[in-house]
């Protein structure tokens, strides 16, 4: 959605920072931003002098030290992430693999805290790399536990990629595969994300029962049998249930 007031149009700036593009020239950002000169100055001044960015020896601008102050925090306060190491220590004792905890937020899945006890770990998204919604198995654990009217939208917006894994060539197809995981409690998925890995992931949940999260488990594929994976299923489930068991209570629902 187009920024509509000041505020919007700041954090729009923070929001074009990705993966794929770490840094920015001013001349970029008007760009792609649609600011007039004056404007994208006083918002990168702005945002310098509060530590979000910093300029760059070329003239350009990359993400600052308070985002780094602020992951700290985050992993200081967030009851996810101090909940959630014992329970994926568990798994870890007792599978050669790597669980998360992974938050959703808007059309994006992000790891907040994982564990791994394999030799060579093969999940290729660590802390605070988001992963689309339209694959694997942890985005499947979340979707299938959302009302319709939140879940629809998300189906249609991630259509393409929910039908090339195979869960329908409709949004009403896709409805049907999901209310199959529902039903199992977790989700399965084949080396979606991460080629030669199995994910299995099921959902965390707040105070009013509302998917905030998901516990997921990733694991070689040459190691698990069907029969395995429903075992690590039924373990990530527990876990997952047991987190959201630790979940501080919320005034409302929450709506990511």
């Amino acid at each position: 959605m187009k920024p509509t007031n000041s505020l919007e149009r700041v954090l729009a700036v923070l929001e074009v920072f990705s993966e794929e593009r770490l840094e920015w020239m001013p001349e970029d950002l008007m760009r792609e931003l649609g600011y007039s000169r004056p404007t994208l100055y006083r918002y990168l001044k702005i945002l310098k002098d509060a530590g979000f960015l910093m300029s760059t020896r070329n003239s350009g601008v990359t993400l600052g030290p308070k985002v780094v102050e602020m992951d700290y925090l985050t992993r200081r306060s967030d009851a996810l992430v101090l909940h959630g190491v014992p329970y994926l220590k568990e798994l870890t004792t007792a599978y050669s693999c790597t669980a998360m905890v992974l938050r959703w937020y808007g059309n994006k899945i992000l790891c907040v805290v994982s564990e791994s006890s394999a030799k060579k770990p093969i999940s290729s998204y660590p802390r605070g790399r988001p992963m689309p919604l339209g694959r694997g198995a942890i985005a499947r654990s979340i979707m299938a536990f959302l009302p319709r009217p939140r879940l629809l939208p998300l189906v249609e917006r991630n259509l393409a990629d929910l039908r090339s894994v195979g869960l329908g060539d409709t949004a009403e197809d896709v409805l049907k595969s999901l209310k199959k995981v529902r039903k199992a409690g977790f989700s399965v998925a084949y080396g979606e994300v991460t080629p030669g890995a199995v994910g299995i992931a099921a959902p965390i949940f707040d105070d009013r029962h509302y998917p905030i999260a998901s516990v997921c488990v990733t694991i070689a594929g040459n190691l698990v049998t069907g029969a395995l994976i429903d075992q690590i299923g039924a373990e990530v489930r527990r876990v997952a249930l047991q987190i959201s068991a630790d979940q501080p209570r919320q005034g409302r629902k929450s709506k990511p």
